[in-house]
Protein backbone atom coordinates (compact mmCIF):
# COMPACT_ATOMS: atom_id res chain seq x y z
CA UNK A 1 0.00 0.00 0.00
CA UNK A 2 1.35 3.27 -0.95
CA UNK A 3 0.29 6.43 1.54
CA UNK A 4 -0.69 9.74 -0.68
CA UNK A 5 2.26 11.52 0.52
CA UNK A 6 1.35 13.65 -2.32
CA UNK A 7 -1.83 14.98 -0.52
CA UNK A 8 -0.19 15.43 2.90
CA UNK A 9 -0.13 19.15 4.59
CA UNK A 10 3.12 20.98 6.20
CA UNK A 11 4.34 21.30 9.26
CA UNK A 12 5.31 24.43 11.78
CA UNK A 13 7.47 23.29 14.91
CA UNK A 14 6.68 26.92 16.83
CA UNK A 15 9.80 26.65 19.13
CA UNK A 16 12.45 25.53 16.41
CA UNK A 17 10.66 28.12 13.97
CA UNK A 18 10.76 24.88 10.97
CA UNK A 19 8.70 25.13 8.44
CA UNK A 20 8.29 21.89 6.46
CA UNK A 21 6.09 22.24 3.43
CA UNK A 22 4.44 19.12 1.74
CA UNK A 23 7.20 18.79 -0.80
CA UNK A 24 10.07 19.14 1.91
CA UNK A 25 8.14 16.09 4.03
CA UNK A 26 8.05 14.05 1.02
CA UNK A 27 11.77 14.42 0.37
CA UNK A 28 12.39 13.83 4.07
CA UNK A 29 10.25 10.67 4.42
CA UNK A 30 11.84 9.38 0.84
CA UNK A 31 15.17 9.80 2.56
CA UNK A 32 14.41 8.09 5.08
CA UNK A 33 12.60 5.71 3.81
CA UNK A 34 15.95 4.73 1.84
CA UNK A 35 17.98 4.20 5.07
CA UNK A 36 15.46 2.39 6.93
CA UNK A 37 15.38 -0.35 3.86
CA UNK A 38 19.29 -0.60 4.11
CA UNK A 39 19.16 -1.24 7.38
CA UNK A 40 16.52 -4.28 6.52
CA UNK A 41 13.63 -3.06 7.53
CA UNK A 42 10.79 -3.59 5.26
CA UNK A 43 6.46 -4.98 5.18
CA UNK A 44 5.39 -5.94 8.61
CA UNK A 45 8.90 -4.94 10.38
CA UNK A 46 8.01 -3.46 13.51
CA UNK A 47 9.91 -0.01 14.27
CA UNK A 48 9.60 1.87 17.39
CA UNK A 49 9.54 5.48 17.44
CA UNK A 50 10.88 7.45 21.05
CA UNK A 51 10.62 11.26 20.00
CA UNK A 52 7.89 13.83 21.26
CA UNK A 53 6.14 15.81 18.21
CA UNK A 54 8.40 17.78 15.37
CA UNK A 55 8.27 17.50 11.79
CA UNK A 56 11.12 14.80 12.13
CA UNK A 57 8.65 12.31 13.89
CA UNK A 58 6.40 12.64 11.18
CA UNK A 59 8.69 12.09 8.42
CA UNK A 60 9.79 9.05 10.43
CA UNK A 61 6.50 8.05 10.65
CA UNK A 62 5.57 7.65 7.26
CA UNK A 63 8.67 6.95 6.51
CA UNK A 64 7.84 3.16 8.44
CA UNK A 65 4.74 3.26 6.79
CA UNK A 66 6.28 3.71 3.21
CA UNK A 67 7.89 0.30 3.69
CA UNK A 68 4.71 -0.97 4.62
CA UNK A 69 6.23 -1.33 8.51
CA UNK A 70 4.17 -0.88 12.07
CA UNK A 71 5.10 1.62 13.73
CA UNK A 72 4.77 1.40 17.56
CA UNK A 73 4.72 5.31 19.11
CA UNK A 74 6.13 5.18 22.59
CA UNK A 75 6.74 7.45 25.26
CA UNK A 76 9.86 9.31 25.07
CA UNK A 77 10.01 9.96 28.56
CA UNK A 78 10.04 5.94 29.50
CA UNK A 79 12.67 4.84 31.76
CA UNK A 80 15.94 2.18 30.34
CA UNK A 81 13.73 -0.78 31.61
CA UNK A 82 10.49 -0.43 30.26
CA UNK A 83 11.67 0.84 27.16
CA UNK A 84 13.25 -2.80 27.11
CA UNK A 85 10.30 -4.43 28.33
CA UNK A 86 8.46 -2.99 25.52
CA UNK A 87 10.80 -3.21 22.79
CA UNK A 88 11.06 -6.62 23.21
CA UNK A 89 7.17 -7.14 23.72
CA UNK A 90 6.62 -5.34 20.42
CA UNK A 91 9.45 -7.37 18.73
CA UNK A 92 10.53 -4.07 17.56
CA UNK A 93 13.83 -3.88 14.64
CA UNK A 94 14.74 -0.80 15.26
CA UNK A 95 13.99 2.17 17.23
CA UNK A 96 13.96 5.87 15.77
CA UNK A 97 14.44 8.67 18.58
CA UNK A 98 15.17 12.43 17.36
CA UNK A 99 18.92 14.18 18.67
CA UNK A 100 19.41 14.07 22.09
CA UNK A 101 16.51 11.69 22.70
CA UNK A 102 16.65 8.11 24.33
CA UNK A 103 19.90 6.18 23.71
CA UNK A 104 19.98 3.58 26.60
CA UNK A 105 17.95 0.59 27.35
CA UNK A 106 16.84 -0.65 24.00
CA UNK A 107 17.80 -3.93 22.93
CA UNK A 108 18.33 -3.00 19.81
CA UNK A 109 19.77 -0.59 17.10
CA UNK A 110 18.98 2.76 17.84
CA UNK A 111 18.56 5.20 14.67
CA UNK A 112 18.64 9.10 14.47
CA UNK A 113 17.65 9.91 11.13
CA UNK A 114 17.09 14.12 11.66
CA UNK A 115 20.72 14.39 10.06
CA UNK A 116 19.82 12.55 6.61
CA UNK A 117 20.10 14.61 3.32
CA UNK A 118 17.59 14.32 0.73
CA UNK A 119 18.93 13.61 -2.52
CA UNK A 120 17.79 15.17 -5.68
CA UNK A 121 15.57 13.40 -7.45
CA UNK A 122 15.35 10.54 -5.29
CA UNK A 123 12.49 8.32 -5.22
CA UNK A 124 10.96 6.20 -2.80
CA UNK A 125 11.84 2.40 -2.37
CA UNK A 126 9.78 0.40 -4.48
CA UNK A 127 9.59 -1.93 -0.95
CA UNK A 128 6.77 -4.87 -1.20
CA UNK A 129 4.81 -2.95 0.61
CA UNK A 130 1.68 -3.37 3.10
CA UNK A 131 -2.17 -4.55 2.63
CA UNK A 132 -4.86 -2.57 4.07
CA UNK A 133 -5.41 -4.97 6.52
CA UNK A 134 -2.26 -4.95 8.05
CA UNK A 135 -0.55 -3.58 11.08
CA UNK A 136 0.47 -0.05 10.76
CA UNK A 137 0.02 1.16 14.44
CA UNK A 138 0.91 -0.18 18.07
CA UNK A 139 -0.27 1.86 20.66
CA UNK A 140 0.60 1.12 24.05
CA UNK A 141 -2.31 2.03 27.03
CA UNK A 142 -0.74 0.14 29.89
CA UNK A 143 1.89 -2.60 31.03
CA UNK A 144 4.95 -0.77 30.11
CA UNK A 145 6.62 -2.41 33.28
CA UNK A 146 4.86 -5.69 33.23
CA UNK A 147 2.44 -6.93 30.84
CA UNK A 148 2.52 -4.62 27.99
CA UNK A 149 -0.77 -4.10 26.31
CA UNK A 150 -0.77 -2.81 23.10
CA UNK A 151 -3.35 -1.73 20.55
CA UNK A 152 -3.03 -3.15 17.11
CA UNK A 153 -4.40 -1.16 14.30
CA UNK A 154 -4.46 -1.48 10.43
CA UNK A 155 -3.97 0.65 7.75
CA UNK A 156 -7.60 0.24 6.73
CA UNK A 157 -8.40 1.17 10.25
CA UNK A 158 -6.78 4.17 10.59
CA UNK A 159 -7.40 5.60 7.20
CA UNK A 160 -10.99 5.03 7.66
CA UNK A 161 -10.75 7.05 10.95
CA UNK A 162 -9.31 9.79 9.31
CA UNK A 163 -11.49 9.57 6.02
CA UNK A 164 -14.51 10.14 8.72
CA UNK A 165 -12.92 12.98 11.17
CA UNK A 166 -12.14 14.82 8.04
CA UNK A 167 -15.55 14.42 6.91
CA UNK A 168 -16.68 15.76 10.51
CA UNK A 169 -14.79 18.35 11.02
CA UNK A 170 -14.06 20.33 7.51
CA UNK A 171 -11.08 20.77 5.83
CA UNK A 172 -11.35 24.55 6.31
CA UNK A 173 -11.36 24.27 10.19
CA UNK A 174 -8.36 21.55 9.60
CA UNK A 175 -6.48 24.64 7.61
CA UNK A 176 -4.33 25.39 10.61
CA UNK A 177 -4.60 22.89 13.29
CA UNK A 178 -3.18 23.35 16.81
CA UNK A 179 -1.53 20.20 18.28
CA UNK A 180 -1.56 20.00 21.95
CA UNK A 181 -1.16 16.16 22.73
CA UNK A 182 1.35 14.16 22.99
CA UNK A 183 1.43 11.72 19.86
CA UNK A 184 2.55 8.70 21.29
CA UNK A 185 -1.54 8.02 21.90
CA UNK A 186 -4.45 8.03 19.86
CA UNK A 187 -5.82 11.63 20.70
CA UNK A 188 -2.92 13.75 20.07
CA UNK A 189 -1.21 10.92 17.48
CA UNK A 190 -4.39 10.71 15.15
CA UNK A 191 -7.38 12.54 16.20
CA UNK A 192 -5.30 15.97 16.57
CA UNK A 193 -2.08 14.98 13.82
CA UNK A 194 -2.78 13.00 11.16
CA UNK A 195 -6.12 14.09 10.56
CA UNK A 196 -5.37 17.47 9.88
CA UNK A 197 -2.14 16.30 8.02
CA UNK A 198 -3.85 13.77 5.65
CA UNK A 199 -6.69 17.03 4.97
CA UNK A 200 -3.97 19.09 3.60
CA UNK A 201 -3.89 21.33 6.75
CA UNK A 202 -0.73 22.74 8.35
CA UNK A 203 -0.07 21.60 11.71
CA UNK A 204 1.23 23.56 14.33
CA UNK A 205 3.53 22.23 16.82
CA UNK A 206 3.91 24.90 20.62
CA UNK A 207 5.15 23.88 24.13
CA UNK A 208 2.83 22.08 26.03
CA UNK A 209 1.45 21.77 29.83
CA UNK A 210 1.98 25.25 31.21
CA UNK A 211 3.55 27.55 28.99
CA UNK A 212 0.45 26.63 26.21
CA UNK A 213 -2.23 26.95 28.81
CA UNK A 214 -1.03 30.56 29.27
CA UNK A 215 -0.71 31.65 26.29
CA UNK A 216 -3.64 29.72 24.64
CA UNK A 217 -5.46 32.94 22.93
CA UNK A 218 -2.27 34.66 21.77
CA UNK A 219 -1.24 31.46 19.60
CA UNK A 220 -4.41 30.79 18.41
CA UNK A 221 -4.10 34.13 17.37
CA UNK A 222 -1.12 34.54 16.04
CA UNK A 223 -1.52 31.46 13.56
CA UNK A 224 -4.91 31.80 12.71
CA UNK A 225 -5.49 28.71 14.43
CA UNK A 226 -8.93 26.70 13.18
CA UNK A 227 -9.29 23.63 15.33
CA UNK A 228 -7.70 21.92 18.24
CA UNK A 229 -8.24 18.68 20.77
CA UNK A 230 -7.10 18.63 24.06
CA UNK A 231 -8.01 17.28 27.02
CA UNK A 232 -10.07 18.99 30.35
CA UNK A 233 -6.62 19.64 32.37
CA UNK A 234 -5.34 21.93 29.68
CA UNK A 235 -8.76 23.71 29.61
CA UNK A 236 -9.06 24.45 33.46
CA UNK A 237 -5.27 25.54 33.03
CA UNK A 238 -6.49 28.14 29.93
CA UNK A 239 -9.75 29.41 31.33
CA UNK A 240 -7.65 30.25 34.50
CA UNK A 241 -4.74 32.18 33.01
CA UNK A 242 -5.33 32.83 29.57
CA UNK A 243 -7.04 36.05 27.34
CA UNK A 244 -9.69 34.88 24.82
CA UNK A 245 -8.68 34.83 21.22
CA UNK A 246 -9.94 37.78 19.53
CA UNK A 247 -9.79 37.40 15.86
CA UNK A 248 -12.38 34.93 15.35
CA UNK A 249 -10.63 32.27 13.51
CA UNK A 250 -10.93 29.52 15.88
CA UNK A 251 -13.48 27.52 14.24
CA UNK A 252 -13.95 24.18 16.11
CA UNK A 253 -12.68 23.07 19.55
CA UNK A 254 -12.45 18.94 20.16
CA UNK A 255 -12.91 17.89 24.14
CA UNK A 256 -11.88 14.11 25.24
CA UNK A 257 -10.20 11.64 26.73
CA UNK A 258 -11.55 12.44 30.00
CA UNK A 259 -15.35 13.12 31.19
CA UNK A 260 -16.08 16.96 30.58
CA UNK A 261 -18.82 18.31 32.87
CA UNK A 262 -21.60 20.84 31.16
CA UNK A 263 -19.99 23.43 32.99
CA UNK A 264 -16.57 23.25 31.66
CA UNK A 265 -18.21 22.47 28.27
CA UNK A 266 -20.10 25.31 28.46
CA UNK A 267 -16.87 28.03 29.49
CA UNK A 268 -14.66 26.51 26.69
CA UNK A 269 -17.67 27.66 24.30
CA UNK A 270 -17.98 31.05 26.17
CA UNK A 271 -14.09 31.55 25.75
CA UNK A 272 -13.24 30.28 22.17
CA UNK A 273 -16.03 31.31 20.65
CA UNK A 274 -16.47 28.14 18.84
CA UNK A 275 -18.27 25.11 18.17
CA UNK A 276 -17.10 22.71 20.87
CA UNK A 277 -17.72 19.07 20.85
CA UNK A 278 -17.71 16.71 23.32
CA UNK A 279 -16.11 13.81 21.89
CA UNK A 280 -15.71 10.47 22.76
CA UNK A 281 -12.78 8.00 21.68
CA UNK A 282 -10.50 5.16 22.30
CA UNK A 283 -7.52 3.89 21.09
CA UNK A 284 -8.89 0.74 20.74
CA UNK A 285 -11.36 2.79 18.07
CA UNK A 286 -8.31 4.61 16.51
CA UNK A 287 -9.19 7.88 18.50
CA UNK A 288 -12.51 9.38 18.22
CA UNK A 289 -16.19 7.19 17.68
CA UNK A 290 -18.25 10.47 17.96
CA UNK A 291 -19.24 13.64 19.43
CA UNK A 292 -21.55 16.22 20.90
CA UNK A 293 -21.57 19.48 19.62
CA UNK A 294 -22.42 22.83 21.79
CA UNK A 295 -24.27 23.87 19.34
CA UNK A 296 -26.91 21.13 19.76
CA UNK A 297 -27.11 20.59 23.26
CA UNK A 298 -24.78 20.57 26.09
CA UNK A 299 -25.48 17.48 28.92
CA UNK A 300 -22.83 15.63 31.15
CA UNK A 301 -22.14 12.33 29.49
CA UNK A 302 -24.06 13.05 25.96
CA UNK A 303 -22.02 11.78 22.99
CA UNK A 304 -24.27 11.83 20.59
CA UNK A 305 -24.32 9.47 17.53
CA UNK A 306 -21.20 7.59 16.02
CA UNK A 307 -19.20 8.76 13.29
CA UNK A 308 -19.50 6.10 11.07
CA UNK A 309 -20.95 2.67 12.42
CA UNK A 310 -23.31 2.07 15.16
CA UNK A 311 -23.61 1.95 19.01
CA UNK A 312 -25.73 -0.63 21.29
CA UNK A 313 -25.49 -1.80 24.95
CA UNK A 314 -24.80 -4.85 26.97
CA UNK A 315 -27.83 -4.73 29.50
CA UNK A 316 -27.76 -6.88 32.76
CA UNK A 317 -29.01 -10.16 30.99
CA UNK A 318 -25.99 -9.84 28.98
CA UNK A 319 -26.97 -9.82 25.53
CA UNK A 320 -26.78 -7.23 23.19
CA UNK A 321 -29.69 -4.15 22.34
CA UNK A 322 -29.62 -1.92 20.13
CA UNK A 323 -30.73 0.95 23.01
CA UNK A 324 -31.18 0.80 26.35
CA UNK A 325 -29.01 0.71 29.35
CA UNK A 326 -25.75 -0.49 30.33
CA UNK A 327 -22.07 -1.56 29.03
CA UNK A 328 -21.82 0.51 25.59
CA UNK A 329 -20.58 -1.69 22.24
CA UNK A 330 -19.22 0.25 18.85
CA UNK A 331 -19.09 -1.15 15.37
CA UNK A 332 -16.85 0.95 13.84
CA UNK A 333 -14.49 1.14 10.64
CA UNK A 334 -11.74 1.95 12.38
CA UNK A 335 -11.99 -0.98 15.27
CA UNK A 336 -8.61 -2.33 16.73
CA UNK A 337 -7.25 -5.80 15.08
CA UNK A 338 -7.23 -6.74 18.71
CA UNK A 339 -4.40 -6.82 21.82
CA UNK A 340 -0.73 -7.54 20.58
CA UNK A 341 0.27 -10.91 21.10
CA UNK A 342 -2.78 -11.10 24.10
CA UNK A 343 -5.47 -13.08 22.67
CA UNK A 344 -7.31 -13.45 26.07
CA UNK A 345 -7.80 -9.60 26.07
CA UNK A 346 -8.87 -9.38 22.95
CA UNK A 347 -11.46 -11.93 23.42
CA UNK A 348 -12.61 -10.59 26.28
CA UNK A 349 -13.66 -6.94 24.04
CA UNK A 350 -14.41 -7.60 21.09
CA UNK A 351 -17.59 -10.31 19.68
CA UNK A 352 -18.89 -10.68 16.47
CA UNK A 353 -17.54 -7.11 15.22
CA UNK A 354 -18.59 -5.61 18.49
CA UNK A 355 -15.83 -4.18 20.70
CA UNK A 356 -17.41 -3.67 24.41
CA UNK A 357 -15.57 -0.67 25.39
CA UNK A 358 -15.85 -1.18 29.56
CA UNK A 359 -17.98 2.05 30.06
CA UNK A 360 -21.47 2.66 31.32
CA UNK A 361 -24.14 4.08 29.52
CA UNK A 362 -27.10 4.38 28.04
CA UNK A 363 -28.10 4.45 24.13
CA UNK A 364 -31.43 5.89 22.98
CA UNK A 365 -34.03 4.75 20.28
CA UNK A 366 -32.24 7.91 18.16
CA UNK A 367 -28.43 6.18 18.32
CA UNK A 368 -27.06 8.66 20.35
CA UNK A 369 -24.96 7.78 23.33
CA UNK A 370 -24.57 8.92 26.96
CA UNK A 371 -22.09 7.83 29.31
CA UNK A 372 -22.50 7.39 33.16
CA UNK A 373 -18.75 6.07 34.29
CA UNK A 374 -16.44 3.53 33.56
CA UNK A 375 -17.31 -0.04 34.81
CA UNK A 376 -14.12 -0.54 36.24
CA UNK A 377 -13.86 2.40 38.79
CA UNK A 378 -18.00 1.42 39.75
CA UNK A 379 -18.39 1.33 43.66
CA UNK A 380 -19.98 -1.29 45.22
CA UNK A 381 -21.23 0.30 49.11
CA UNK A 382 -22.92 -2.42 50.60
CA UNK A 383 -24.89 -3.67 47.12
CA UNK A 384 -25.60 0.57 46.42
CA UNK A 385 -23.60 0.64 42.63
CA UNK A 386 -22.22 4.11 42.97
CA UNK A 387 -20.56 5.72 39.69
CA UNK A 388 -17.71 8.16 40.64
CA UNK A 389 -17.49 10.27 37.09
CA UNK A 390 -21.17 11.18 38.81
CA UNK A 391 -19.57 13.00 41.95
CA UNK A 392 -16.68 14.45 40.13
CA UNK A 393 -19.24 16.33 37.68
CA UNK A 394 -21.31 17.62 40.78
CA UNK A 395 -18.15 18.37 43.03
CA UNK A 396 -16.99 20.33 40.03
CA UNK A 397 -20.03 22.51 40.14
CA UNK A 398 -19.39 23.95 43.25
CA UNK A 399 -17.58 27.24 42.93
CA UNK A 400 -15.11 26.81 45.14
CA UNK A 401 -13.99 23.29 43.80
CA UNK A 402 -11.91 23.27 40.91
CA UNK A 403 -11.15 19.56 40.15
CA UNK A 404 -12.47 16.87 41.99
CA UNK A 405 -11.99 12.48 42.25
CA UNK A 406 -14.05 10.32 43.40
CA UNK A 407 -12.78 6.82 44.01
CA UNK A 408 -13.35 3.64 45.77
CA UNK A 409 -11.62 2.25 49.28
CA UNK A 410 -12.31 -0.98 50.96
CA UNK A 411 -14.15 -1.35 53.83
CA UNK A 412 -14.82 -3.99 56.49
CA UNK A 413 -18.55 -3.78 56.46
CA UNK A 414 -19.62 -2.12 53.16
CA UNK A 415 -17.66 -3.65 51.30
CA UNK A 416 -16.51 0.00 49.66
CA UNK A 417 -16.85 3.31 50.66
CA UNK A 418 -16.62 6.63 48.46
CA UNK A 419 -13.70 8.89 48.60
CA UNK A 420 -13.03 12.01 47.24
CA UNK A 421 -10.14 13.97 46.56
CA UNK A 422 -10.59 17.71 46.04
CA UNK A 423 -8.92 20.16 44.81
CA UNK A 424 -10.08 23.90 46.12
CA UNK A 425 -9.52 27.07 43.87
CA UNK A 426 -7.75 29.70 44.58
CA UNK A 427 -9.09 31.44 47.92
CA UNK A 428 -11.28 28.82 48.68
CA UNK A 429 -12.05 27.99 52.00
CA UNK A 430 -14.10 24.95 52.13
CA UNK A 431 -14.02 22.08 54.41
CA UNK A 432 -14.47 18.04 53.99
CA UNK A 433 -17.08 18.92 56.24
CA UNK A 434 -18.73 22.01 54.58
CA UNK A 435 -18.30 19.88 51.16
CA UNK A 436 -20.08 16.64 52.61
CA UNK A 437 -23.00 19.02 53.82
CA UNK A 438 -23.17 20.37 50.61
CA UNK A 439 -23.72 16.38 48.59
CA UNK A 440 -26.09 15.39 51.10
CA UNK A 441 -28.75 17.93 49.94
CA UNK A 442 -27.57 17.14 45.90
CA UNK A 443 -26.71 13.66 46.13
CA UNK A 444 -28.36 9.95 47.47
CA UNK A 445 -26.88 9.70 51.03
CA UNK A 446 -25.39 6.14 49.56
CA UNK A 447 -22.91 8.38 46.82
CA UNK A 448 -21.67 11.00 49.63
CA UNK A 449 -18.12 10.44 49.90
CA UNK A 450 -17.41 9.16 53.75
CA UNK A 451 -13.73 10.25 53.29
CA UNK A 452 -12.12 13.68 52.22
CA UNK A 453 -8.82 14.41 50.88
CA UNK A 454 -8.00 18.12 50.29
CA UNK A 455 -5.31 18.39 47.73
CA UNK A 456 -2.94 20.96 46.06
CA UNK A 457 -3.00 18.73 43.35
CA UNK A 458 -4.67 15.91 41.48
CA UNK A 459 -2.09 13.21 40.37
CA UNK A 460 -2.46 12.38 36.24
CA UNK A 461 -0.96 10.47 34.03
CA UNK A 462 1.51 11.38 31.07
CA UNK A 463 -1.21 12.19 29.07
CA UNK A 464 -3.10 14.40 31.16
CA UNK A 465 -5.93 11.71 32.14
CA UNK A 466 -6.50 11.47 35.88
CA UNK A 467 -5.87 7.89 36.86
CA UNK A 468 -8.37 6.93 40.04
CA UNK A 469 -5.99 3.93 41.35
CA UNK A 470 -3.05 6.33 41.07
CA UNK A 471 -4.73 8.81 43.43
CA UNK A 472 -5.92 5.99 45.37
CA UNK A 473 -2.29 4.91 45.51
CA UNK A 474 -0.97 8.44 46.11
CA UNK A 475 -3.78 9.11 48.84
CA UNK A 476 -4.11 5.89 50.95
CA UNK A 477 -0.94 6.08 53.08
CA UNK A 478 -1.58 10.13 53.47
CA UNK A 479 -3.59 11.78 56.50
CA UNK A 480 -7.17 12.41 55.62
CA UNK A 481 -8.58 16.05 55.96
Amino acid sequence: MRLPLERLGSIHHLQTGEVWSADDLVRQVTARARRLEKAGIGARSVVAIARPASPGFFADLFAVWSLGGTAACLDPGLTPAERETIARFAGAAAVLTGEGGPQEGWPVPVFALDGETPDAGATMPEGAGAGLDDPALILFTSGTTGAPKGVVLSFRAILARLSLNIAHIGEAALARTLLTLPVHFGHGLIGNSLTALFAGGRLHIPQTGLALASTLGRVVDDHRIGFFSSVPTLWRMALKLAKPPEHGTLMRVHVGSAPLTTELWSKIADWSGAEVVNCYGITETANWIGGASSRDAMEDGLIGRPWGGAAAVVGDDGRLHLEGEGEIAVQTPSLMSGYLDRPDLTGAVLCDGWYRTGDRGTVDEAGRIRLSGRIKDEINRAGFKVQPAEIDGLLERHGSVAEACAFGLPDAVSGEIVAAAVRLADGAGETAESLREWCLERLRREAVPERWFIVDEIPKTSRGKVSRDMVRKSLTETPCA
